[in-house]
């Protein structure tokens, strides 16, 4: 309050004012950098981390209460909080969490809430329903004199919970109608209740899987790291099959025994069905989860049962990790290695690294899961900064596949066929034995290519820098990155002969129309992202293939990791050197986790499996490690390539990506940063190097042209500081977009 400057005689004289209004500054999730001041109603009792409803605009919407005033606007010009809601204020970890996520990716600070405040909808009360539980205990004869499915009705109730009618019958296994003629004669109660938060009650005490040596000492060392309540950082290590999830469990469990929530990131949805299975009978109930294909209701219901504390554990997609948990005591970042972690869109962030810092900040310790670790992932690890646990052998003495190279140079197909003689010889063999086939590439449809043979015009995507794939299966030619499709043209449209285009290469549809001419007794199944377009789809194909409905999978990625099926014992890669084209950093480090992981799928129980790389260039240090299984190797070697070219994680990357619908523009804005771009030595002596401006190897996608600068400085340089006087001290034309990818994973 201001000072009076009046003679203390004069001062009864003064006359009253009013009181000054509280004000506290608020955050709303839109694309601003900053918290705006509104006036606290008289009566409203708000605090940092509340939810509430402000005016922005000529529109009321949900915000959340960020912390004091910063009192720039005077205060007869702010507007006023118009409701709190009713529900638990967001943990100051998680705003401090979000604050530096902004920091850290140049992202606006309400950009970044607005992930946390994902599903607003779910700060009101939710709508009861009927629902049904235990009455008054009955006496043992009258029970008994029940039908078995009505005792299996009480059995479930036993647990003091209420339940919706279809809820209860599913855990007992009978109708509703059984459900309903018990509360009918009075033998059990209805009630009102909320759709329940989901995993509100597993066990951590419940018996879980019988564990190795290996497994126990890992198991042990992460419950050790749980006791000491601070932040540890551990690399879970294992091979393909080692039991790591079965490992990490135990973790869990002494986290939950804590009564805290945990998180469990997986790369791809893909992964849950058979995740979930486990989990469940580990747990004694199914986990939340969190993904984009959860309906508006179950989205709303998770998030309301995270941040009211009820629910306990989350499997989610990495946007899980922006999830308002009230008292997160354990992150599982399973398959750390895998890209999908990294967001591209909107804010670019890499959901590994968030966690890492995610669970610094909140002190408490994070699990990184792969047989096949990241680079810096690992790097870590040799230096002491993360746990090493390694599990060094299969689970119950099943063994590791043996791995063979096809040299495609020597071994060669017939024209327009792409699966060798040996892999067809030793597909017959494996099947003849009843035992089940894997064909891997990971190249949806059916061609990557369609070209006139008269004239070499390629079928190229309007709006991108690529070419359409061939979908026989919807007949029509598709734009992976951008959606377009159109039917294939009967008519050159650059020479104009007619039916002269031609299919080249192959994609999985054509490796499936050449399997059933190979074996066209047997039932092949191709899974991919678009042939399982649903979770449900998913599953139901993933449990034919496990009952051994299905001889040969033909898959991409969808099926490299995180699947157990008994009876598959051969795997054939059909083009092992696809990822190796280009100059990606990553390349050689995703080529060699990729492979390693689909060659995981064979032989996890008792049989042994084989795995069979097709390459032409069997010769390179990938092809090589694999068959010699020398990952570590391979990884060393990496490492020194890396630190000789001064890259990560000997260095910091930052991207800049410049686009726009006029090219002539992009590329003027690109010339102008590039002119400008720091260079050389900073202030601290450290060094600094911007590349570029180049056209991105995607110089074009969704309609708008992309220039990109790369900037590689060392690492103990502050680059957010020194990008953000470089490019937001720069005028960029409103039609013109400016991206900043701290810690590129991408290079297109």
């Amino acid at each position: 309050m201001q000072e009076s400057f009046l003679p203390e005689d004069e001062q009864s004289k003064a006359p009253l004012s009013a009181a000054p209004k509280a004000v506290m500054s608020v955050l709303v999730p839109y694309p601003v950098d900053k918290a705006y001041d509104y006036i606290v109603p008289d009566g409203m009792n708000v605090n940092a981390g509340d939810y509430v409803v402000v005016p922005l605009g000529n529109r009321e919407i949900p915000a959340v209460v960020w912390g004091e005033a910063a009192n720039e606007v005077p205060a007869k010009k702010l507007k006023s909080i118009v409701h709190k809601y009713d529900f638990p204020a967001m943990a100051p970890v998680q705003r401090k969490f979000l604050d530096w996520v902004a920091d850290y990716t140049m992202s606006a600070r309400g950009f970044v809430m607005k992930m946390s405040l994902s599903v607003p909808g779910a700060l009101e009360p939710p709508v009861s329903v009927t629902a049904y539980q235990r009455g008054e205990v009955l006496p043992e004869l009258i029970r008994k004199g029940l039908s078995p499915q009505r005792q299996k009705v009480l059995d479930v109730l036993d647990s003091g919970l209420a339940y919706r009618a279809a809820d209860l019958a599913r855990e007992a296994g009978c109708s509703s109608a059984v459900v309903k003629g018990l509360a009918d004669k009075g033998l059990i109660q209805v009630t009102e209740i909320h759709s329940p938060a989901p995993c509100r009650k597993p066990d951590p005490y419940r018996a879980g899987a019988e564990l190795s040596d290996d497994q126990h000492h890992a198991a042990q060392t992460m419950k050790d790291l749980l006791d000491s309540e601070e932040f540890h950082a551990a690399l879970l290590d294992g091979v393909t099959g080692a039991g790591k999830t079965e490992t990490y469990f135990e973790a869990v469990a002494g986290a939950l025994a804590k009564d805290k929530q945990v998180l469990i990131l997986l790369p791809e949805i893909a992964l849950s069905n058979a995740f979930l299975e486990r989990f469940k009978q580990r747990f004694g109930c199914a986990p939340a989860l969190w993904h984009s294909h959860l309906s508006p209701a179950q989205r709303k219901n998770t998030w309301r049962g995270v941040a009211s504390g009820d629910t306990r554990v989350v499997i989610g997609a990495r946007s899980a990790l922006f999830l308002p948990y009230t008292d997160l005591g354990l992150i599982v970042v399973d398959e750390e290695h895998d890209p999908a972690y990294k967001q591209e869109d909107g804010v670019i962030y890499h959901a590994r690294d968030m966690a890492v810092m995610r669970a610094a900040m909140g002190k408490f310790p994070v699990v990184l899961v792969s047989a096949t670790p990241s680079l810096e992932t690992i790097h870590n690890a040799w230096n002491g900064r993360y746990h090493h646990l390694h599990l060094k052998a299969r689970f119950g003495g099943a063994r590791l596949p043996d791995i063979h190279l096809i040299d495609m140079r020597h071994d060669k197909p017939e024209r327009q066929h792409f699966i060798s003689p040996t892999l067809k010889q030793v597909t017959q063999e494996a099947l003849d034995a009843g035992e089940q086939v894997l064909y891997f590439l990971n190249r949806r449809g059916y061609a990557p290519l369609t070209l006139c043979r008269t004239c070499g015009h390629r079928m190229a995507c309007p709006r991108c820098t690529a070419w359409l794939v061939e979908h026989k299966s919807g007949r029509n030619l598709q734009c992976h990155h951008c959606g377009f499709a159109q039917r294939p043209p009967e008519i050159c449209p650059e020479c104009g002969d007619e039916h002269s285009f031609a299919a080249c290469g192959p994609g999985v549809e054509r490796i499936f129309e050449e399997t059933k001419r190979l074996f066209p007794d047997k039932s092949v199944m191709i899974l991919a992202s678009d042939t399982a377009e649903s979770n449900d789809e998913l599953k139901a194909m993933l449990k034919k293939i496990h009952d051994g409905e299905v001889d040969i999978i033909i898959g991409t990625q969808i099926i490299a990791k995180g699947h157990h099926f008994p009876n598959l014992t051969l795997v054939g890669v059909i083009d092992a050197d696809l990822g190796l084209a280009g100059g990606d950093l990553r390349a050689a480090e995703r080529t060699y986790q990729l492979l390693h992981q689909v060659a995981g799928r064979a032989g996890r129980a008792e049989k042994r499996g084989r795995v069979y790389l097709q390459s032409f260039m069997p010769d390179h240090r990938i092809m090589q490690a694999m068959e010699a299984g020398a990952r570590d190797e391979f990884l060393e070697a990496e490492a020194w390539e890396r630190e000789q070219a001064h890259m990560p994680p000997y260095s910091r990357l930052a991207g800049i990506i410049v686009s726009g619908r006029e090219e002539s523009q992009v590329i003027e804005v690109a010339k102008q940063l590039g002119r400008t771009s720091p260079q050389g030595m900073t202030d601290s002596g450290l060094t600094i190097q911007t590349l570029g401006p180049a056209p991105a190897p995607f110089a074009r996608l969704r309609g708008r042209y992309r220039y990109r600068l790369l900037v590689n400085a060392d690492k103990s340089v502050n680059l957010q500081k020194i990008l953000q006087e470089w490019i937001h001290g720069f005028k960029i034309p409103s039609a013109v977009r400016v991206q900043i990818d701290i810690d590129p994973q991408s290079f297109l």
